[in-house]
């Protein structure tokens, strides 16, 4: 499927049960929630997008703390789990899908390497669910690209 087929089932899924979802965003810098708004209609389920690149807007917008930024850092399995409850507590969505990675050119280390993503959700009433992706350096357009793909997979699967 295309990540506009993708937006389209998560869209759908959501209206089915009558809930919302919101985005929190740093690597992808606000394509997921934009994927989802370039379809017609989705204002029945699309609350908002926070767009947090900066550690600052984490901590501002959707809570992240300046002790989980400081010990793990802004790409870390703490950080996307705290943007995706950040997302639902400063929301009325049910549903909130957050990453945070490194897209490139530049920036990655030995331990946090170029490619490298979590993925966030959070469900209202289930703990949150943390993932990693590990896409390789090949590209900042083709990481970002897989980085939204993966985040509406994971949306799709948290509503089955």
């Amino acid at each position: 499927m295309s990540n506009a087929e993708l937006a389209i089932a998560l869209l759908g899924a959501c209206q089915k049960r009558g809930i919302m979802v919101a985005t929190a965003e740093s690597c992808t810098g606000g394509l997921i929630i934009a994927a989802l708004t370039d379809i017609a209609g989705s204002s029945a389920v699309v609350d908002r997008g926070f767009i947090t690149y900066s550690n600052e807007a984490k901590m501002e917008m959707l809570g992240v703390s300046a002790a989980t930024l400081d010990a793990h850092g802004a790409v870390s399995r703490e950080t996307v789990l705290e943007m995706a409850a950040g997302a639902l507590a400063h929301s009325r969505a049910s549903l909130s899908l957050a990453v945070t990675g490194i897209a490139g050119p530049g920036g990655g280390s030995a331990d946090k390497p170029i490619g490298l993503v979590w993925f966030g959700i959070a469900l209202a009433g289930r703990p949150e669910v943390a993932e990693r992706q590990l896409f390789g350096h090949k590209g900042r357009e083709l990481i970002r690209h897989e980085t939204v793909r993966h985040a509406l997979q994971l949306g799709l699967r948290a509503l089955d």
